[in-house]
């Protein structure tokens, strides 16, 4: 890892945005011995308004918690693709639901890579909530900021009792298609 790493999560309210940050932040700062900050925003919508989750991620002390030019962007809205590509990192990679973001944004990424998380989750799994485990997964898949066991027990430290067996084939799901996406 870089000596900073920035993760940024977007997309609207009710697609578990948030959470999705929160995981990662665990995965990076309880299981991977790694510093790690989390951070959020979204609109005063409780569903279908802008959401974000910015991850920072350092071997040493971090001294500004917040993304400044992510390195890595996920993005699982057409607006949050829109709003992010531009300040994102140059040569940084762009990770996106193919399904609700059919058009990429120009941008100076170094790479595109389009996963579709959602229709994993709706259709294999029977459970759209489940997209941004999903998402995680294609994350680590791509890009290993945290490894793949650090990531299986922050997922099972954070979703809900009896959830374990539908997060951990989402998260299965999820490294695959970032991992497929990634050759």
């Amino acid at each position: 890892m870089a000596n900073r790493t920035e993760v940024r999560i977007s997309g609207f309210g009710g697609q578990g945005i948030v959470l999705a940050g929160v995981i990662l932040a665990r995965a990076a700062a309880i299981y991977n011995e790694t510093e790690a900050t989390q951070t959020h925003s979204h609109g005063a919508e409780s569903r279908g308004g802008a959401c974000v989750s910015d991850v920072v991620l350092s071997p040493e002390r971090i001294d500004y918690p917040m993304c400044l030019k992510p390195d890595v962007l996920v993005c699982m809205s057409p607006e949050s693709a829109t709003r992010y590509v531009p300040l994102m990192k140059d040569g940084g990679i762009l990770v996106v639901d193919e399904d609700l973001v059919p058009e990429v944004p120009a941008g100076k990424y170094g790479q595109v890579l389009k996963v579709p998380a959602t229709r994993v989750a709706r259709e294999d799994l029977n459970k759209r909530v489940v997209a941004n485990v999903v998402m995680l997964g294609a994350l680590v898949g791509i890009d290993p900021v945290v490894t793949k066991e650090a990531m299986e027990k922050a997922v099972l430290d954070s979703t809900p009792a009896g959830t374990e067996e539908l997060n951990m084939e989402a998260l299965r799901r999820g490294f695959a298609l970032g991992q497929a996406a990634r050759a």
